[in-house]
């Protein structure tokens, strides 16, 4: 196999959560042989006119099985686009509804190089939800550990099966579940998989984590620049940060990797993580809104002190 590349991938991605996809422009796609027609970063936006544009046409065969989370090709005129439809959100996060072009949605985003859904069940927005599990770092003391002044966050992330990739441990929302419940169960699902200890250290992670998850704090909802998208179909995602402030709440709890995850770890956060699709977007942001949350906290309580 050899698709031909027409960009380098960036070392490391753009903070802007607003810029042009690049992940969504990958080649091959997933894990298959199928090439995407190329499209360069001045040829993504629909505004530009590009009148040769012929993109590769696929929907994986798991998709074309019609599992219940997929759409039927046959049943598209039957469709509520930009609207919940039954149990179905087909709503985006986009300020804009998105355009039905010759009877199917079309990225907002742009070109992708690829039509048809590829590994994704709907047409139009697929939404997910992402839960970023955060605690500081603490040395033997049980002190947080700073560098250059900030605290140092550390991070529960999955390592993906189909790709190798590091990721936050999150999943796709179920028709008629909530974005709240699926951040809980897929964080469940995917790190907390397997516990060791009986009926009795199950409850106590249970417990511990549904203090964690009563609170949230919203990181991003919108577009994400994901491999899978296409043309026709699109990953959109909920993002909030479930933080430990005093790492008693994690502390103990054991992880252990999901089917669809082939190892989970606590991992340092930082500003250059090459994480999968945008996540690296979102952990720069939790990032740099704990470590202002608390040197905001340590000035108020320095400010008291000397009262």
């Amino acid at each position: 196999l050899d698709c031909p590349a027409l960009w380098e991938i960036p070392s490391f991605y753009t903070n802007n959560m607003a810029a042009i996809h690049v992940k969504a422009r990958t080649t091959p796609y997933g894990n298959t042989d199928v090439c995407r027609t190329l499209v360069s970063d001045k040829h993504v936006l629909w505004d530009v006119s590009v009148p040769s544009y012929a993109p590769r046409e696929y929907t994986h065969p798991s998709v074309e099985a019609q599992p219940i989370w997929a759409d039927h090709p046959l049943k598209l005129g039957t469709y509520k686009w930009n609207a919940r439809d039954g149990s179905i959100d087909r709503t985006t996060f986009n300020d804009t509804p998105y355009e039905i072009v010759d009877g199917l949605p079309r990225n907002y985003r742009g070109r992708t190089g690829m039509t048809g859904r590829g590994l994704l069940g709907r047409y139009g927005p697929n939404h997910a939800a992402d839960p970023i599990v955060t605690r500081w770092l603490r040395d033997d003391k049980g002190q947080v550990v700073l560098k250059a002044g900030k605290p140092v966050l550390e991070i529960v992330l999955i390592k993906r099966r189909d790709n190798g990739e590091w990721a936050i441990p999150g999943g796709m929302v179920d028709a008629g579940d909530t974005v709240s419940r699926t951040l809980k169960k897929e964080f469940g699902e995917e790190a907390l998989a397997s516990i060791e200890g009986g009926a009795a250290k199950t409850e106590e992670v249970k417990q511990a984590v549904d203090r964690i998850f009563t609170k949230g704090d919203p990181i991003y909802s919108g577009y994400v620049d994901d491999p899978r998208n296409t043309d026709n179909a699109w990953m959109e995602t909920t993002a909030v940060n479930f933080h430990d402030e005093t790492g008693e709440g994690f502390g103990e709890i054991p992880l252990q990797a999901g089917d669809d995850a082939g190892a989970v770890a606590w991992v340092e956060a930082s500003d250059s993580m090459r994480l999968y699709a945008s996540h690296s977007d979102f952990v720069r942001e939790t990032i740099r809104r704990r470590q202002e949350d608390y040197v905001q906290r340590m000035a108020a309580a320095s400010q008291t002190g000397l009262r």
